[in-house]
């Protein structure tokens, strides 16, 4: 079965019936497909430009509209989803870019990450989420996808299937008795996906994923808003970098019972932010490669980037890099130039933030000084200051387009 190609399913599910009036979801799962390649086959590969490309053709209004997108294939819709199950941040993350975070009833770590994203928040009028509450879906039983009864499962049937309690048959069975399936979450990392979704797989960027969850939620406008925006700061980065000769060589890990090592650079929606830059990645390792002082003084980086320490325990975290005798001999240490960065995994809202902070941070003379910070909210920088114009994100996100 190409991964091009939409498949859709005659047998209606129990929802369909009672929210969609009988239209047909499709789900692109794996009952009733036919053309499949070997099971083992690589997954088709996108470019790793984050540029987005057009936004998908909506219906006219009072038609049901459909949606493709790798793996669950052609989705089809009679009006936007109200309850929306997810588990990975960057689709709960997309949900908030397009006004509808209230629609999510689930999602791993919803506490954490709502503290993650309130740093952001700050910065953003009128902005504000309330996810403390939500279930927390990683590796959930079956029953509670059940008890959520949500109208849309955004996320990735391959990556549910990783998890301990499911396999594929769970994932159609939740699609035909709950709601259809729509999300792309191993693309974070061009992870090769589970042997029974291999042959219909396809990676895709972050902002390549955000516009097909923007046409589920028949939010084109707000999308395209967005990634004028987006584009318009990747392309003040791009035009402004120095020399290549001229760039640190940067190490960026999590600091967390260890150092865990993660790419700067490659394919995958967990370097989004930090691939424009065309740094040099001092450590060079795979992701999540555990490492020692040792080892990160024997790489000798010129910029160390913290992921996930823009947060309240931002100077703990640093202190422990200050105070190891090893460490006080790496040039980022000495020259303190040690920076905490946002969350790996966000989507466009953290996407955006995350690449205005790092470009201070690797170059400051091109594009100002990260200053010095303490933890809690994010800088408050002035409009001049700004890579992106905040109030307009704000402006968007709050339907003032």
């Amino acid at each position: 079965m190409s991964n091009n190609n939409a498949t859709r399913y005659e047998v209606p599910t129990r929802r369909d019936y009672l929210k969609y009036g009988g239209a047909v979801i499709g789900g692109g799962l794996l009952a009733g497909c036919s053309g499949q390649s070997d099971p083992g086959s690589t997954p088709s590969q996108t470019n790793t430009d984050d540029t987005p490309t057009a936004t998908e053709t909506a219906t006219t209004e009072d038609e049901s509209y459909s949606v493709t997108m790798a793996p669950a294939g052609t989705v089809e819709f009679e009006e936007p989803p109200e309850s929306v199950f997810t588990v990975l941040l960057h689709h709960a993350d997309m949900t908030l870019a397009l006004g509808h975070s209230d629609s999510l009833n689930g999602m791993y770590n919803p506490q954490g990450f709502e503290e993650s994203y309130n740093v952001l928040l700050e910065r953003l009028d009128g902005v504000s989420i309330d996810w403390s509450g939500l279930a927390d879906t990683w590796n959930p039983d079956k029953e509670v996808l059940y008890e959520l009864d949500s109208d849309l499962h955004l996320e990735d049937p391959a990556l549910m299937t990783t998890m301990e309690a499911w396999d594929t048959e769970d994932i159609e069975e939740v699609r035909t008795n709950v709601a259809p399936w729509f999300g792309n979450s191993l693309s974070r990392n061009h992870t090769e996906p589970p042997e029974d979704w291999a042959d219909k797989y396809e990676y895709y960027t972050l902002w390549n994923i955000f516009e097909k969850v923007a046409a589920v939620f028949q939010e084109q406008t707000r999308y395209n808003a967005l990634a004028e925006v987006h584009s318009d700061l990747v392309s003040t980065i791009e035009s402004n970098l120095p020399p290549a000769n001229d760039r640190p060589r940067t190490a960026r890990f999590l600091l967390r019972g260890g150092i865990w090592v993660y790419q700067l650079n490659g394919p995958g929606t967990t370097k989004a932010h930090t691939r424009v830059f065309g740094a040099e990645d001092a450590l060079d390792a795979s992701s999540n490669t555990q490492i020692d002082m040792e080892a990160l003084a024997e790489a000798a980086p010129d910029v160390i980037l913290v992921d996930g320490g823009l947060n309240s325990d931002w100077e703990s975290t640093r202190q422990q890099l200050y105070e190891d005798e090893v460490g006080q001999s790496i040039p980022a240490i000495e020259n303190d130039r040690v920076y905490p960065i946002g969350v790996r995994y966000g989507g466009p809202i953290m996407n955006l933030f995350q690449l205005e902070m790092i470009a201070k941070q690797l170059y400051p003379e091109q594009f100002g000084e990260w200053p010095t910070y303490e933890g809690g909210p994010y800088p408050d920088f002035t409009e001049d200051e700004q890579l992106f114009d905040h109030q307009r994100v704000a402006d968007i996100i709050n339907g003032d387009l």
